[in-house]
């Protein structure tokens, strides 16, 4: 797959002038209604720039997602904010609209059959090969998952000293990067953190009644964050020994989906491992894939 070489925007709009800022004053200024051709628009868009499709029904989560960008801007309805993406040769406030239109739920030792795999056979697998260990979290949004892979491979890797160990995590929402990066976390997002992983790997701070857990060095600093949409070019070479997507094709459509199922295997070693989400499934032997257990595949 190559990278889309159409704009991602729509250029059908006619220009419009975007009102002045004083309207801020005035609160059912943004009463603003999201018309079904402004819909349909912003489909196209989030379509042609992230291959996630939109679904009727979908209108007033994409409505009260958006008017925060039009408050922010001091503009009055979802055209005028249609227009100013359009001429925005930045394309800042397309990621920007992106950014509030998908989907960041995650957290550590989410779906963790993953996980009790990945210790009692993925790891003793690689490491049959004598090399070192490169994985790919896609779609990582605030770094719950590869994190978790980090402390598992800190805990399972041998031999620990000077250990060859890399992960990747990539996302498309620069806000959910920042987060993952500072990786600092609220108590209910550690719930499901083992205890000794907790004690060993977070630091608490803050009120007792409301503590924030921070991660360590340790685990930050085996994780490599980069900003990348998945129907772009890819930057990296590879190969990985595993790659997780979980969770994140259940909004591609089916052909953005094949495509992309294609480019992973293109990049796993031999005998590499393609995790997805439990809600998820490929077609049968599809693309050199083997099925494993639900949600895991082998190439």
């Amino acid at each position: 797959m190559t990278a889309r070489t159409q704009s991602p925007l729509p250029q059908n709009s006619p220009g419009t002038q975007i009102p002045d800022k004083s309207c801020l004053l005035n609160e059912k200024f943004f009463q603003a209604d999201l018309k079904t051709k402004d819909f349909e628009a912003i489909s196209l868009i989030l379509y042609r720039y992230s291959g996630i499709r939109l679904i009727a029904g979908k209108e007033q989560l994409v409505r009260s997602r958006l008017v925060k960008r039009l408050r922010a801007l001091g503009i009055s309805s979802f055209c005028d904010y249609l227009d100013y993406v359009r001429k925005d040769h930045t394309l800042k406030e397309l990621s920007l609209m992106i950014d509030s239109l998908t989907t960041n739920k995650t957290s550590f030792f989410r779906e963790n059959q993953h996980f009790q795999y990945m210790r009692e056979t993925i790891i003793p697998d690689i490491q049959k090969r004598n090399g070192g260990i490169r994985v790919w979290s896609a779609g990582c949004s605030s770094g719950e998952e590869p994190y978790t892979i980090a402390m598992i491979l800190r805990e399972e890797w041998l031999p620990r000293q000077n250990s060859d160990i890399r992960i990747l995590a990539t996302d498309i929402s620069s806000r959910m990067l920042e987060k993952a990066r500072i990786a600092e976390y609220e108590k209910e997002t550690v719930q499901d953190v083992p205890a000794r992983y907790l004690a060993r790997y977070f630091s608490s701070a803050g009120a007792d009644s409301s503590p924030v857990y921070r991660l360590n060095d340790r685990i930050k600093k085996m994780v490599h964050f980069a900003r990348l949409n998945l129907m772009d070019m890819w930057p990296m070479r590879g190969p990985f020994d595993a790659i997780f997507c979980r969770n994140v094709m259940i909004y591609f459509d089916s052909d953005t989906q094949k495509r992309l199922v294609q480019r992973f295997h293109d990049i796993l070693v031999p005998g590499g491992y393609l995790l997805i989400g439990h809600s998820e499934s490929l077609v049968s032997n599809s693309y050199g894939f083997r099925y494993i257990r639900p949600a895991t595949y082998k190439k």
